[in-house]
């Protein structure tokens, strides 16, 4: 069940990186419907580089979740410090889905892309969690085996 949890989670994250790199394509309209802070809209508006860069570089760390992911159900080999970034990862994004709902919650009128963004990333979060608790149990079992 975790793998499943954790395949969708690394989809979810290419996914976002695509996203995030459409952006770049896309320019402001873009970056204004992702809801990306005012100066990453400005910067694509000005055309200088902080958008594509900064932009760049969230894709990248989406991707590096989705390799993680993918290493940790063991279609890709196992990467350095996977454990570990699991639990980072899994942090992280369940913080990113509260932060969220905090902000609807406070908010004066509903703001679905907010709603939706941090929802899916705290169901993230939770499935980097379990995914890290089944390669922790799977690896205890198999370590008092031996």
């Amino acid at each position: 069940m975790s793998s499943k949890l954790l395949f969708s989670a690394g989809i979810i994250a290419l996914a976002a990186a695509a996203w995030h790199l459409l952006c770049i394509v896309g320019g402001p309209s873009w970056y204004l419907f992702a809801r990306a802070p005012e100066f990453i809209i400005a910067s694509s508006k000005q055309s200088t580089l902080l958008a594509p860069i900064a932009t760049t570089i969230v894709a990248l760390l989406m991707s590096a979740c989705a390799i993680f992911a993918f290493s940790a159900m063991g279609i890709i080999r196992r990467v350095p410090f996977l454990k570990s970034a699991l639990v980072v990862i899994a942090i992280i994004c369940i913080l990113r889905g509260l932060l969220g709902f905090t902000i609807v919650i406070k908010a004066t009128q509903i703001d679905l892309w907010q709603l939706v963004a941090s929802s899916v990333w705290f169901y993230v979060g939770c499935c980097f969690a379990l995914g890290f608790v089944s390669l922790h149990r799977f690896q205890s079992s198999t370590h008092q085996s031996v």
